[in-house]
């Protein structure tokens, strides 16, 4: 899935994005999904499968109700990249734009 340039997303993959179930809620009504971590940082923060439980852990520990969204990367209209994470170093995709909607393939309610 990777090539030797550690900023590429592989076609056809599914990333995933924790929110909050009031926020999830938000998006579904205004149409598009946009994390405080846009204005802040200028992408939305997203993970792989295998880093979706440190995820949880590290930053959402005590607070939900949650949402899992599972991402469809070929339908996303914002671009997409990996980005080194120096503090837990690995690369973790992130989406430098509001989240359409129909990129959002899958939702998962957690903490219930």
């Amino acid at each position: 899935m990777n090539k030797s340039g550690d900023d590429y997303i592989a076609m056809n993959q599914i990333i995933y994005h924790i929110t909050t179930l009031a926020e999830w809620q938000q998006a579904k009504l205004q149409g598009f999904y946009e994390a405080s971590s846009l204005a802040t940082e200028g992408f939305i923060h997203c993970s792989e499968e295998h880093q979706v439980a440190g995820v949880l852990q590290r930053y959402f520990a005590g607070k939900g109700p949650l949402v899992k969204l599972t991402i469809d990367t070929d339908k996303l209209t914002a671009r997409l990249q990996r980005d080194f994470s120096a503090s837990m170093n690995e690369h973790f995709p992130h989406i430098y734009g509001r989240l359409n909607l129909d990129a959002v393939i899958g939702e998962e309610l957690l903490g219930q």
